[in-house]
């Protein structure tokens, strides 16, 4: 992977455009982060809707962002909670490294080996057509995989260790699919962040 001037690596996946920052926090930024979002966070357990019937979600959320930053997916409808401090310090770390302005974070609670989070696209109509997003991993290190949507692309899977930033733009959410499956073997608590603007819907 080619590593540009700001320290993020160009991940190879065709029609899109992903970039990891694989040390993007210390390690000991990374913990106490961890730590404080899942003591403060009021996580929500919520149930998804697939093929018609209603499953526990294989993780806990939080939404939070600007006022009116409303979002819905897989029949979840989100208000968000306003800013705190500490997201707001985060969110101004990730804007200077991705170059980029967000409005809303969803945070995702991966208690254990167990949870999940099911291969789909960022493609929302609030999100807009070529959205960019920015995602922050902190605790236990989880493998994200990418699935293309066209068959004839091999698919690919990449480590997502405490303190990474990965970026996706362009292209990315309208060719490709991406998920965390459920691990075979026992692990600590991870917390993902996943920065975004969201926009007016068309």
């Amino acid at each position: 992977m080619f590593r540009d001037a700001a320290g993020f690596e160009r991940v190879p996946l065709e029609g899109a455009n992903v970039q990891l920052w694989i040390d993007f926090l210390p390690r000991e930024r990374a913990n106490s982060l961890l730590q404080e979002l899942i003591t403060v966070t009021p996580w929500r357990a919520e149930e998804v809707v697939v093929w018609g019937k209603r499953h526990p979600q294989p993780r806990l959320i939080a939404w939070y962002g600007d006022t009116g930053k409303n979002y819905t997916y897989s029949g979840i409808a989100m208000n968000p909670l306003s800013w705190t401090p500490l997201l707001q310090l985060v969110r101004s770390e990730v804007e200077e490294a991705c170059g980029d302005r967000f409005n809303s974070v969803l945070l995702n609670y991966y208690r254990h080996e167990r949870d999940s989070m099911g291969m789909h696209s960022d493609n929302e109509p609030e999100l807009g057509p070529r959205p960019t997003i920015a995602s922050l991993s902190v605790g236990e290190e989880r493998l994200f995989s990418f699935k293309a949507k066209d068959p004839k692309v091999e698919s690919r899977s990449i480590a997502l260790p405490s303190g990474s930033l990965l970026l996706m733009k362009g292209d990315t959410q309208m060719n490709w699919k991406h998920g965390i499956a459920k691990a075979g073997r026992r692990m600590g608590p991870r917390v993902n962040l996943t920065f975004r603007q969201i926009r007016a819907k068309p």
